[in-house]
Formats: structure tokens, C-alpha cells, sequence
């Protein structure tokens, strides 16, 4: 008896932990649960490979993937309601089409890695760093950091590691389209379209990056909305200004709705990268001995209204047709400022005392009433910056004529709309404006049956105030409160032209272009130095003849630009003597004289201070009492632009439900 008993409480303690066993075992998968990730592991089973089923990564060069994935994330439904999935499926629309499909692909690698053996295999680090590279800028354009889930050090593994290259399929699938297209030498490809502000950006920095050894972009400042005033600089030294290299500017769109010279000049932009690269010797010779600055866009924010309303008319459902009113719409900023009104009026100033024999048009101080009127913030960063940099040519573009135009903007008499109104350089802006009227297409064509045609006499060049007369125009304020002859161009009758015209418009003006910046090396240049070889900073060169003196840059360099002839020449600074030199220009002179002063110092007796130098102190006086600050705060609140609002891709991230995605703040 006792025997049994042993017998049946082991067979009934063997049931049990058999019973035990069965109800703690896994639960059956169903078919297509394990793709969902719906089966759970026991402490015994490892990962496997599936089959990968995701919409946005059904292209992948594999079709089994596992779970956990890189991100820790352990199921299809995880991933799906993901913000790093979200992401990647909208690359293409926050990115305007930049960096598409790589991105995607790229970011699917680490949500949805390859499975080799039951074991997730990492990307190659070096195909992250290659995309992060080429689309940096893109990220930077929609101020965006770049996704902590692409770190390429985080969750990419070197080729001894052994990685794989998600990318490798789409290299193939392109090296054999382009074989079938390539031409037969390199050549530039410019894609001849708009650029929205974003693409604009974005297209900037990309050719920057592309010419990172010549080329950089930096921001002037901001517009009311808050956009970026984006330059793009050429140079051999970039982001450096170097001894005796003169430096240009071009500004387009100051007029929101004027929109051709926005896109020329990011043409422009992507024009002297490549054919740089490609070894063309005139593009080389330009940007290494010539530092290039170009703003595309002044009023980007004026651009977007304009641009809107033609997007609107063109609409298929539009009933009326087309009603964009290119004269007026999207022409001023946000706050409905006219840009080319908002400068200050320094050539009344110049008119009034002009009849005084020492007095000499140039570095005229801004007054301080001017800072109690209204202050667009894209004028406050452009006098800024104009200030900054010693510019010696500029060029703004315009449009609703065919003609270039020269200072004064303003008439020498107030009541007198259209009077020829000169400066003291006449000579040498009829030069500048005749460089670039007669290297485009048709602005210098005698047939008056054209755009333009009204200034076929002049050889398509006109003074300012002769065609119509303004105060606070941009041209004259360079003249007046710098060193620095800018020029206006109206590059045509129709604002806002038809995109299928651009080709056409940049074959127009691409050798105007170009010719205008190398027409800066003209005249002379050189160094004013004291004793000991040190340059002079703030020196005067002064031409007889020529009531307007120059100043010299932060090393005593300095460029004069000259008509050809027989020119006296003098430098001067406070507490040195004058010298005083001759100087012949042959009128086939292709490159600037060299011409250097050394000035001796001079103690002045009480009462002999040289009165042409103006009182630095009244001159560096600018925005003295903030005012201009405290008027872009009120007006930023009434806008409802507050300083911690979010970038406008935020709502496609926080209205999820999900945890909000700070990591994509760049300030974060």
C-alpha cells in the first residue's frame, strides 16, 4: 500500500508540473501574427526574421527584417505609430523633393533593418555620412535639426563591422540612366523653374555645400515673418575679406512681386559653383580674385504673398482666369513698407549743402529722426550689412521696364519729377550701366518697338531722377553713405513671367551678368600706410575734380573706380600729411592700377584740424536709441509672432497624440 501511495503522488506531481508547463507555455501564432509582431518570445526563443510589410519601406533592397528593430521599437504597430515613421513618410513634402528617396531609404534601414540569420545587420556609416552631407542644408533650410535616429555614429557601423549600403540599388538604377543621357563633355544643368522660399534656401546651401572650398551662405537677417535673408558668397577665401580683393553685391526681389531677378541670380548661383568645378578659366580667374555676394531674395515675405496669388489664378477651377495684379500685390513687405521708399534721404541732405565749397558727398551720417519712423527690418539688416562690407559695385534687380538706371534717384529740385540729376561720379555710373546694357541680349537695341523701347535712344541706360524721380531709394543711400556704386536694373516689362520664359530670361542676361561683376577691377586700388608699412583704416583717397572721397577698408586697402584719363589722386587721414600723385587710365585698360600712399604723420596746431574728415563718432551713430528694436517688438506682437512659436512643420508632429518631438527643434 504505501508503495502505490509513493507511486500516485508522484504521478499526480508529475501532472501538475506538466499542467504547469502547458499553461505557461507561449500561445499559438496564427498565420501573419508573427509579421505583426504579435507573438511574444519566450525567455528561450530568440528574435527571428520576418517578412516586411511597411508601406513607406516596401522598396528596401530586402524583404525580411526583425523585430526589436534599431530603435528598440518591438512591433509593426510600434513603428507604424511612430514620430521617426511619421517622419520619413513626409520627407518629401517638408524638403520640397530634396534628398528624395534617399533620406527615406536611409531612415527605413534603421526602423525596418535588414535580417541576415536571425541577426539585424546595421547600415554603412559612410552611406549616412554621404547623405548627411548632401542634405544638411535642407534640414538647416525649415530650421530642423537633423533626426536623432540618422546619427551616424549612433546606429551605423563601419564596413569592417560589416554593414550594408541601402542605398546601393538606387546608385545602380541612376548610374545606368545617366549613362544613357550623359553628354559627351561635363557640362552645367541648371534646372530653369521658381523656388519657393524653402527651395531657395535649400538650393543655397546645397550649391555651398557643393563648393564648400569657395562658396558659403550666411543670413543678413530676418524679414517680419521671420524668413532668413540668405547670401550666398563666392570667393577664394570665403567668409574672410582679403588684402586688395574688391568685393560685389546683387540683390533681387526687393519688390516681392518682381520676381526675375530672384531666380537669375540663383541661376547665377549654381552657374559659377559648376563651372567652376568644371575648370572654366573665366569663372576661376572672377571668384579668385573677386569676393561675390548675392541675395536672392530681400522680401522673401512679399515673394510669398505674390506668389501665392499667381499660384490662385492659374488654378483650373479658377472660373475668372488669371487676375494677378503684378503692379501691386506681394510689391511691399509685411508690414506694407515699400523697401525702395524706406532708406534714409540722405540725397536731400547732399542737395542742401552742396553749394558749400568743402563740403563732399560722401559718408553722410544717418539722422537720428529717421529712426522714429517706420524701419522695415529688411531695410534695418541691409544698411547693416552694407556697413559691414567694403563693397565697391552692387546691382538691384527689378522689373517692369527693360533699362538700367543710375544715382540720383531724387531730383535736385523738389518740384521737377523728371530732371537729370547726376552725382559726382556721372562718368563712372554711365560706364557701369552701359557695362550691363550692352552685354544683355536686347537692352541696348535701337528698336523702340519693344519693352524698353522708350529708352532706345540712351542706348538703354538712363539717370534715375531723369525717368522718374523718389526719395529712400537703396542705390542712393549706397552712394551717399558708403564707398559703394550700385546700380538699378529693370530686367523687364512682365513682373512675374511665365516659368517656360526663364531659360530664355537667363540666356538674356548671364553675360551681363558676369561682366558687370568683372567690371569691378577698374580704376585703381592700393594700400594707404603709415611710416611703418601698418595700413590706415578710414583713410581718405580723393580724386580732383570728383567732390566724393572714398574711405579705406580695415587694412588701408582701398578701390577707386575711374573714367580712362589723367586723374589727380591724393590720400589723407587725421594726424598725417596729404599725398598727392598723378595717374593715367589707358582706355583699354583691362585691370585695375595699382596705386599706394605712405603718409607721414603731422602734429596739428589747436584750430588746423583737416575739416574734410567727418566726426567718425556722428557717422557710426546707428539706431542710437534703439528705437528701432522696440518698434520691430511691437510690431512683431500685433503680427502674433512670438519669440517661442514653433516652426510650421510642427503641426504635422503634435497633433499625433503622441509625445512631441522636441528633438527636431534645432534650439532645443
Amino acid at each position: 500500500m504505501e508503495y502505490k501511495w509513493i507511486t500516485m503522488n508522484s504521478i499526480i506531481f508529475m501532472f501538475n508540473i506538466f499542467a504547469i508547463s502547458v499553461w505557461s507555455a507561449p500561445p499559438r501564432c496564427e498565420p501573419g501574427d508573427e509579421i505583426l509582431g504579435r507573438c511574444r518570445e519566450s525567455a528561450e526563443e530568440k528574435p527571428r526574421c520576418a517578412e516586411m510589410v511597411l508601406g513607406y519601406c516596401d522598396d528596401m533592397p530586402y524583404s525580411q527584417s526583425i523585430f526589436p528593430n534599431l530603435l528598440d521599437q518591438r512591433s509593426r504597430q510600434e513603428v507604424e505609430t511612430s514620430i521617426e515613421y511619421l517622419l520619413l513618410s513626409v520627407f518629401n513634402s517638408l524638403l520640397g523633393g530634396e534628398c528624395n528617396p534617399d533620406l527615406r531609404l536611409l531612415s527605413c534601414s534603421v526602423v525596418v533593418p535588414r535580417c541576415d540569420h536571425d541577426r539585424a545587420v546595421k547600415p554603412c556609416r559612410s552611406t549616412c555620412e554621404q547623405v548627411r552631407k548632401s542634405c544638411i542644408h535642407a534640414f538647416e533650410g525649415i530650421q530642423m535639426a537633423w533626426p536623432y535616429f540618422l546619427d551616424c555614429d549612433r546606429f551605423f557601423v563601419s564596413d569592417e563591422e560589416g554593414c550594408y549600403d541601402p542605398l546601393e540599388g538606387l546608385r545602380a538604377t541612376q548610374e545606368v540612366a545617366l549613362a544613357d543621357i550623359a553628354p559627351e563633355e561635363p557640362s552645367t544643368i541648371i534646372q530653369f523653374i521658381y523656388h519657393s522660399n524653402t527651395q531657395m534656401v535649400n538650393m543655397l546651401k546645397k550649391t555651398a555645400s557643393r563648393c564648400s572650398h569657395i562658396s558659403r551662405t550666411y543670413s543678413i537677417g530676418r524679414s517680419l515673418e521671420g524668413k532668413d535673408l540668405l547670401v550666398i558668397e563666392f570667393s577664394e577665401n570665403p567668409g574672410g575679406h582679403d588684402l586688395l580683393e574688391p568685393e560685389v553685391k546683387y540683390i533681387g526681389n526687393m519688390h516681392g512681386n518682381e520676381v526675375l531677378g530672384r531666380e537669375l541670380l540663383i541661376y547665377l548661383a549654381q552657374y559659377l559653383c559648376s563651372e567652376y568645378l568644371l575648370g572654366n578659366e573665366r569663372i576661376q580667374t572672377l571668384i579668385n580674385t573677386t569676393r561675390i555676394h548675392i541675395l536672392p531674395s530681400m522680401n522673401p515675405d512679399g515673394y510669398e504673398l505674390a506668389a501665392a496669388e499667381v499660384e490662385d489664378s492659374n488654378d483650373p477651377e479658377n472660373q475668372e482666369g488669371p487676375r494677378y495684379d503684378g503692379w501691386t500685390s506681394g510689391r511691399t513687405n509685411a508690414q506694407n513698407i515699400d523697401l525702395n521708399r524706406n532708406f534714409p534721404d540722405l540725397t536731400s541732405i547732399a542737395y542742401s549743402r552742396r553749394r558749400n565749397r568743402r563740403y563732399r558727398s560722401n559718408h553722410i551720417p544717418i539722422p537720428d529722426s529717421y529712426w522714429f519712423g517706420k524701419v522695415a527690418p529688411e531695410t534695418y539688416a541691409v544698411m547693416k550689412w552694407i556697413r559691414t562690407v567694403p563693397f565697391v559695385i552692387s546691382a538691384s534687380f527689378h522689373s517692369g521696364d527693360l533699362v538700367v538706371t543710375y544715382p540720383f534717384d531724387l531730383s535736385r529740385h523738389p518740384s521737377e519729377g523728371k530732371m537729370f540729376s547726376p552725382t559726382p561720379d556721372e562718368q563712372v555710373f554711365k560706364q557701369l550701366a552701359r557695362t550691363y546694357a550692352d552685354a544683355h541680349a536686347d537692352m541696348a537695341d535701337k528698336n523702340t518697338d519693344r519693352c524698353g523701347g522708350t529708352f532706345a535712344s540712351n542706348g538703354g541706360i538712363i539717370n534715375g531722377a531723369q525717368w522718374y524721380s523718389f526719395p529712400g531709394g537703396m542705390s542712393d543711400f549706397n552712394y551717399l553713405h558708403t564707398n559703394c556704386l550700385e546700380i538699378t536694373v529693370e530686367l523687364g516689362c512682365d513682373k512675374f513671367p511665365a516659368e517656360e520664359e526663364l531659360y530664355n530670361e537667363w540666356k538674356r542676361n548671364k553675360e551681363a551678368l558676369l561682366s558687370f561683376m568683372e567690371s569691378v577691377h577698374r580704376g585703381i586700388k592700393g594700400i594707404v600706410k603709415d611710416q611703418k608699412g601698418k595700413g590706415i583704416k578710414g583713410a581718405r583717397v580723393s580724386v580732383r575734380g570728383i567732390r566724393r572721397d572714398i574711405t579705406t577698408a580695415e587694412e588701408g586697402d582701398y578701390w577707386r573706380l575711374l573714367a580712362p584719363g589723367v586723374h589727380i589722386v591724393s590720400a589723407h587721414a587725421p594726424g598725417y600729411t596729404r599725398v598727392t600723385k598723378k595717374v593715367f587710365l589707358p582706355s583699354r585698360m583691362q585691370q585695375a592700377g595699382r596705386v599706394d600712399f605712405q603718409l607721414k604723420p603731422v602734429v596739428l596746431e589747436p584750430g588746423m584740424e583737416d575739416l574734410d574728415i567727418p566726426l567718425t563718432d556722428t557717422y557710426d551713430r546707428f539706431d542710437p536709441y534703439n528705437q528701432f528694436e522696440r518698434y520691430t517688438l511691437s510690431e512683431t506682437h500685433q503680427s502674433g509672432e512670438g519669440g517661442s512659436e514653433k516652426p510650421w512643420w510642427w503641426s504635422y508632429f503634435s497633433q499625433t497624440g503622441g509625445a512631441t518631438p522636441n528633438w527636431l527643434l534645432r534650439n532645443n
